[in-house]
């Protein structure tokens, strides 16, 4: 019986671990930052996802010395040349509520409503640094529809669908983001390597 590979995850989310850890298969272990011992609120000063996902995976590989990857993503609204981006979950200062109305008001009057969710993963591996993206395009509605999900999905309608994230379900959802994207990409890239 051959030892399943630890790798950690830069992440104490429940839900996107089991998401990841799903698409991942049996070949991996994956643990959180609390499963290692980190509780260290880890900075992301960078000015783009891939840094930001860059700076999470550094800091655990320096501090704990696990192979690591972490993830970072966002929205990117076409008329609002690509904000919120990566100050996506901090856009009002608020919560998601107060997020998608600031959203929703900037976008007041606006015919353009193309956007894009991304996710960058970066992956530290023995000597190796590597870097998985997924992006999902669709629409900004003009009022919040559904109740599932979290952050910006009641107001986003990926492209080939009618209902918004949060009305499409998890399921869906985790098979078709920009998340599961990357993921794939990464778990691809890992089943290769082993």
């Amino acid at each position: 019986m051959t030892m399943k590979k630890k790798i950690v995850f830069a992440t104490n989310n429940a839900h996107k671990l089991e998401e990841v850890a799903a698409i991942l298969g049996d070949s991996f272990e994956v643990l959180s930052l609390r499963e290692i011992g980190c509780d260290a609120d880890i900075p992301e000063t960078a000015d783009s996802f891939a840094g930001n996902a860059l700076q999470k995976a550094q800091y655990v590989k320096e501090h704990y010395g696990y192979d690591c990857f972490a993830d970072d993503s966002g929205l990117e609204v076409d008329a609002l040349d690509g904000a919120p981006g990566i100050y996506s979950a901090r856009y009002s200062g608020g919560g998601s509520e107060a997020n998608m109305d600031k959203l929703l008001h900037n976008l007041t009057g606006k015919s353009e409503r193309g956007a894009q969710f991304r996710t960058v993963i970066a992956l530290l591996i023995g000597e190796e640094t590597q870097l998985f993206e997924g992006i999902v395009r669709g629409v900004i509605t003009e009022a919040r529809r559904g109740e599932g999900g979290f952050g910006y999905d009641p107001i986003f309608v990926p492209d080939g669908y009618e209902l918004t994230f949060a009305e499409l379900g998890a399921e869906v959802k985790n098979r078709i983001s920009h998340r599961a994207k990357a993921v794939e990409l990464l778990a691809q890239y890992l089943n290769e390597r082993k």
